[in-house]
């Protein structure tokens, strides 16, 4: 299978391969580290004029290794250095057809870039900046790099994007493939009346008589959750019997037999297993592949650098406030209203429900990390340098027109992908491609 190749994704790879990050320090053994030195460079091919280098390949190759190793794959290296090889050439080509259109890039997009570079990697652009000259590329080389990938990612809108219709009726049966793919899950309330190993025939029948007691109680509408605390040997006494919402692969067959066809306050059981009897009743019921999505509830503190704080000062300040919220000295909500330069400040920081694609991806990326009542380390955005503390999380239902569009957007980057690569097959067959050495790795 060709490897894709995705423009929007290939800026950010490169960079976090040259600066080393963290991330990346934590790499499977099967992929070794990215090297950046230029030594015993060498031309490997010239596309319509312009050199793909050795060592350009070499980090391709390594790219490609990560990716393999995070997915628990892995190929032979002469494989991955002809994919490499054929990646550069396709994109060179690509690159020249840009230029030969006229396609310029502002500098303010590729500060942009650099900007959103940085951040991904929870640096600033002069620490960035430093870690790449430490690792032999210089600025200038770097920044170019981020041009060119910004040049094909408008190729790739401009002769891709427009290529590509989703109608109502794809949009409709993607929906319905996605339900009927994705199993169901409930969240059961949990009641067991446990039998002990070797219980003689008259035990066995009192505890099946005491958990017939437990089931008739539930429907006729008594506390489940109650009678879980006091009756239940499970291990979800202490949440009332409630086991939380869980996929059919993650319930035991037994209770996906007894539940599947029940509506939610329905009541199931007594079931008998090797453990004893089971009381189970259905708190909620629904399908993964529903269309939802989960909006996050989120507070941060914002400081722009100027002439008076720069941007270190201001990661160093954030840091300080970040260690006093945690030892309990200080209060989110009050260093926000008294501090942060954003509208938000007079709500205490806080920025309301938001789903995914709200916020700017290097905000949005560290939030989606953290769990509920989590503080962010400081973060270096477009916008400036942050504090964020999420506070909640809910799964909400989207309404049928959401769904659909939703359900178009998710056929229209598949559809796009696969229109890219046929298209680059094709301007890379229409290149003129100068073979010079094979690749050393």
């Amino acid at each position: 299978m060709t490897e894709r190749i995705t423009l929007s994704a290939l800026a950010l790879a490169l960079a976090l391969a040259m600066v080393g990050t963290p991330v990346l320090a934590q790499r499977s053994a099967a992929a070794p580290a990215i090297t950046t030195t230029r030594a015993a460079d060498f031309i490997v091919a010239l596309v319509d004029g312009q050199p793909v280098t050795n060592h350009e390949v070499r980090t391709r190759v390594a790219q490609l290794e990560q990716r393999l190793a995070e997915e628990r794959r892995s190929l032979p290296r002469d494989e991955l250095a002809r994919r490499a090889l054929e990646q550069l050439i396709a994109e060179r080509a690509a690159l020249s057809i840009a230029r030969q259109q006229g396609g310029r890039v502002d500098p303010s997009a590729i500060d942009q870039a650099e900007q959103n570079v940085a951040a991904q990697n929870g640096l600033s652009v002069a620490v960035l900046r430093e870690r790449l000259s430490a690792q032999g590329t210089s600025v200038t080389q770097f920044r170019d790099e981020l041009r060119d990938q910004i040049l094909l990612q408008r190729l790739r809108e401009r002769e891709v994007s427009r290529r590509v219709r989703i109608t109502d009726a794809e949009a409709d049966a993607h929906l319905r493939d996605m339900a009927q793919q994705a199993p169901a899950a409930w969240q059961l309330g949990h009641i067991l009346v446990a039998v002990p190993e070797g219980a003689k025939a008259d035990r066995v029948r009192t505890l099946e008589a005491q958990a017939q007691d437990i089931a008739r109680r539930a429907r006729q509408g008594g506390d489940f959750a109650a009678m879980a605390r006091a009756e239940s040997t499970g291990p979800e006494r202490a949440q009332g019997g409630d086991m939380g919402l869980r996929p059919a692969d993650r319930l035991p067959e037994l209770f996906v037999q007894a539940v599947q066809a029940l509506d939610v306050g329905a009541v199931a059981g007594p079931l008998r297993s090797a453990a004893g009897f089971h009381i189970l009743k259905v708190l909620d019921k629904q399908s993964t592949g529903a269309p939802a999505v989960v909006e996050t509830r989120a507070r941060h503190i914002l400081l722009r650098p100027d002439a008076r704080l720069n941007e270190q000062q201001a990661v160093q300040r954030l840091a300080q406030w970040r260690a006093q919220v945690l030892a309990g000295s200080a209060n989110f909500e009050a260093l926000a209203r008294q501090h942060s330069q954003d509208g938000s400040a007079p709500q205490g920081g806080d920025l309301g429900w938001a789903r995914p694609g709200m916020f700017v991806p290097e905000f949005e990326q560290v939030m989606s990390q953290l769990r509920p009542g989590e503080v962010s380390e400081p973060l270096v955005s477009r916008f400036g340098v942050h504090l964020i503390r999420v506070d909640e999380r809910r799964r909400v239902a989207l309404s049928p027109t959401e769904a659909r569009e939703a359900a178009r957007a998710a056929l229209r980057e598949l559809k796009e992908d696969q229109a890219f690569e046929e298209w680059l097959q094709e301007v890379r067959n229409g290149a003129f491609v100068e073979m010079r050495e094979t690749p050393r790795l």
